[in-house]
């Protein structure tokens, strides 16, 4: 027997060119731009629905997201990774823009996930800075290694696009700390962030721009959205390993590198990791912990405004 589907609950299945719409038992197909979002709008609204489901589609999303947020509805934008495995959980192996967006209002219903937080302008601004960064130094790396197998003939072409990619990294910087240094919020958990041992200007930028959530989630909602969460793998008497995963593998990143540069030069993240292997653990287990330690007081820090203060009394 078919489930009967909820008008609570409204799926968009995003594409480039459309949205796939899914709500009260009725599907249709708006096109993906603001005229084509804002008739899908006017239609919602005399349904007054609880929530919206948008599958996150690598920025595809943020326009109907931004709309639907400003016209007053609750909008939870899902990982994909998670709406395939409830597909599976349920026998779903099907797989149309239809029926995505049928999923996506079964998901809704079954999981009742968070509404997304809409970042602001300068939030979306910055995210965008340093997303192209990570680009402009992804194809620096590249040319680095072409130059070195490169018929001697193209090492001058190879030179001439590593040096404007050099010089346009050094733009993206300029503009990068002129955004944080002239928006008063980013600007004071900036200094609060750096002011914790191990945290550079490279990490305080990422964990600004790509975890807005920070200071305003529980510890173990931080943790868990970062990826630095253990997750148990028992079975009976099978003690299995422990396992992280997460939904911001770029902070993550950083986040290693801060804490593996935290356990030389910050005492607390210190005296904490050298604990854990005292106890028989593996370093990358030590260093996972330890990575899960320093993100909540970084998360302590910015929720309580303070800057770093290296006693245990005032630890979270």
């Amino acid at each position: 027997m078919e489930q009967q589907i909820s008008a609570n609950v409204v799926g968009i299945d995003v594409s480039k060119s459309r949205l796939d719409v899914s709500v009260a038992g009725q599907d249709w197909a708006e096109s993906n731009d603001i005229p084509g979002i804002e008739a899908f709008i006017d239609k919602l609204k005399p349904l007054a629905p609880g929530l919206v489901i948008v599958e996150a589609t690598g920025g595809l999303e943020r326009t109907v997201v931004s709309l639907l947020s400003l016209a007053g509805f609750r909008v939870a934008v899902v990982n994909p990774r998670r709406v395939r495995e409830f597909a599976r959980s349920i026998g779903l192996l099907a797989k149309t823009d239809k029926v995505d967006a049928r999923l996506l209002v079964r998901f809704g219903e079954a999981i009742q996930p968070e509404p997304t937080r809409l970042p602001s302008e300068e939030e979306q601004q910055l995210a965008a800075l340093m997303a192209r960064r990570r680009q402009v130094i992804e194809m620096l790396t590249m040319e680095k290694n072409h130059l070195c197998s490169a018929h001697p003939s193209m090492k001058t072409s190879i030179e001439k696009i590593m040096q404007a990619l050099q010089q346009e990294l050094v733009e993206l910087n300029h503009q990068i700390d002129d955004l944080i240094g002239h928006t008063p919020d980013f600007h004071e958990k900036n200094d609060i962030l750096r002011s914790a041992p191990g945290v550079g200007q490279v990490t305080a930028a990422i964990l600004l721009s790509d975890l807005p959530e920070l200071g305003v989630l529980s510890r173990k909602k931080i943790a868990g959205l970062v990826g630095v969460a253990t997750y148990n793998n028992d079975s009976g008497r099978h003690r299995g390993k422990r396992r992280i995963k997460g939904e911001r593998p770029c902070v993550r990143t950083v986040l290693y590198m801060a804490t593996l540069s935290a356990t030389k030069c910050n005492f607390i993240i210190r005296s904490f990791y050298h604990n854990i292997l005292a106890m028989g653990k593996e370093k990358k287990v030590a260093l996972i912990a330890s990575m899960r330690k320093f993100l909540v007081i970084l998360n302590a820090m910015v929720r309580d405004r303070r800057p770093w203060q290296p006693f245990p009394s005032v630890l979270p």
